[in-house]
């Protein structure tokens, strides 16, 4: 029997020992990065939770793929940061709801697919751009405030911050070396907070931020004014949001079908995303998106089902009722530590190796992104003008490619045997192909090889057949395409030329 939501479909093999097990080390993982993540954009810590929890049941139950994990992730909500400085919590709430909005309507009317024209070096600028502003954000645990100003830590504080970002870092990198059963960042966070309690050191804690004990994510409407002017605050900030989840998601997506040579659903994705961020707006979750990391830790795990993506997140809801206390004396030293790893492993260090191999446009699209995300903290722009300056790019390189074979047969008609193809860009190099004064009476363009495109492409060639009309010269199309041919036919209020028949690509006969 076939099941909806692929749970327990007996035409899949589960193995839900795996499940489980993979589930409670992608909890393991996700806790220490959703306290991070929210802390980093100045969240309570238990919004970070809360909305860890509350991506993570939905995209597991609805979501467009098992396998895939869904939380608090970096990339959306460094966007957030912003907002929460200028306007407070409740007005994120409403981004985030307002974003959900935006990938249900993007859902439904099918659009998921148009991620597969993100090209890979914009995804490289995108990525790297993400982990430098994490990297750098971590500087911030380094300070305190004095008198309402943050100050840098000095002398014993800042030695034994250091030295306990150091340790976490150092068994983050060496623990795997022994054993992957247990993630590496959960055993570096739990031999951290023995030293400090065992040594009794003073050094700033969780619970120094904010508490995060707490009960079932409650239900409230964001206290935020309902008009024109709120919805002009807020819509920015969830159209960014949006865009940017989706991108991440979707590719996370790809990922995983690439992995499990399975295929996912990216239209459902986004309905199960826009569903889970309007749940986090109106009960107290900090929104997100899929998570390349968590996602990989759960398919090493060995997890192929969605059986552990709920695992996941029930185990944080555990967390967050009964498990409180103890979270809240995990040292931010610990926290910090985890983030820079986080960066560290979330950076394309392979972009580095494809210097050398690149086109050199690949490369200035990657810088162009990386920097704008870097600065601007605007990772939908970058994206947006990484995928322009791509296409432009690749306009420039197909308008250059337009040829021309020419040759006059035996019965003295000139050929011009068409590659590449004609469309806004190559208009230009194509009509400099003719030569209208000193043909003979009659040419024949073949477009075997080649294909009109758009309406730029259609007034390109009305023009060249009016230039040889000025001198008495008729011109016949060949070899058309049937989408060519109906792209002619649909212009012919506004162009008048000669199709020529042919019976090998079915094209109408000669208009003449």
């Amino acid at each position: 029997m076939q099941k909806v939501l692929n749970l327990f479909d007996f035409k899949q093999k589960v193995d839900y020992k795996t499940e489980i097990l993979a589930g409670l080390t992608v909890a393991m993982t996700m806790i220490p990065e959703s306290l991070s993540f929210a802390i980093l954009a100045g969240f309570p810590p238990l919004v970070g939770l809360y909305g860890a929890f509350i991506m993570g049941i939905i995209t597991a139950i609805f979501g467009g793929r098992p396998g895939l994990i869904s939380g608090g992730a970096g990339a959306t909500v460094i966007i957030l940061i912003a907002l929460m400085n200028s306007h407070g919590l409740e007005y994120v709430f409403g981004a985030v709801a307002i974003a959900g909005v935006i990938q249900i309507i993007v859902g439904l009317l099918k659009l998921g697919k148009f991620i597969r024209l993100v090209p890979q070096p914009v995804m490289y600028g995108f990525v790297n751009g993400l982990a430098v502003i994490i990297f750098l954000s971590q500087f911030e645990q380094f300070k305190t405030k004095i008198n309402g100003q943050a100050e840098w830590l000095s002398g014993s504080p800042f030695l034994i911050m250091a030295g306990l970002v150091a340790l976490t870092i150092g068994i983050i990198v060496l623990f795997p070396k022994i054993t992957k059963a247990i993630p590496a960042s959960l055993v570096a966070i739990i031999v951290v907070f023995a030293v400090v309690f065992v040594f009794n050191i003073d050094t700033k804690q969780v619970m120094d931020i904010a508490s995060i004990s707490g009960s079932l994510p409650p239900f409230h409407i964001p206290e935020i004014p309902f008009t024109l002017e709120t919805l002009q605050i807020i819509l920015p900030y969830g159209l960014i949001m949006a865009a940017v989840g989706l991108t991440e998601g979707l590719l996370t997506l790809n990922l995983v079908d690439e992995i499990t040579a399975t295929k996912g659903n990216s239209n459902r994705e986004c309905l199960a995303q826009g569903t889970a961020n309007i749940a986090n707006g109106f009960f107290y979750g900090m929104g997100g998106c899929p998570m390349i990391a968590q996602t990989l830790v759960n398919l090493s795990a060995g997890s192929r089902a969605r059986l552990s993506g709920i695992v996941a997140a029930l185990t944080i809801l555990v967390i967050i009722l009964v498990g409180a206390p103890v979270i809240e004396l995990v040292p931010m030293a610990a926290l910090t530590g985890v983030m820079i790893m986080v960066a560290i492993g979330t950076f394309e260090w392979a972009s580095f190796k494809a210097f050398t191999k690149m086109p050199k446009s690949d490369i200035f699209v990657m810088l162009i992104v990386t920097l704008i995300t870097i600065f601007l903290h605007n990772l939908a722009l970058a994206v947006l003008i990484g995928v322009i300056i791509s296409a432009l790019v690749f306009a420039w390189e197909s308008a250059k490619r337009i040829r021309a074979r020419k040759y006059i047969d035996a019965n003295g008609v000139k050929h011009y045997e068409l590659f590449g193809p004609l469309f806004f860009g190559s208009t230009t190099a194509f009509t400099e192909k003719f030569d209208a004064q000193n043909d003979p009476n009659e040419i024949i363009i073949d477009f075997a090889e080649s294909r009109i495109t758009d309406m730029s492409a259609i007034d390109a060639v009305n023009k060249i057949t009016e230039r040889y009309a000025s001198f008495g010269k008729k011109v016949h199309l060949k070899h058309l395409s049937p989408d060519c041919i109906t792209l002619l036919q649909n212009a012919e209020a506004i162009i008048d030329v000669n199709i020529m028949e042919d019976p090998n690509y079915k094209v109408v006969s000669n208009k003449e």
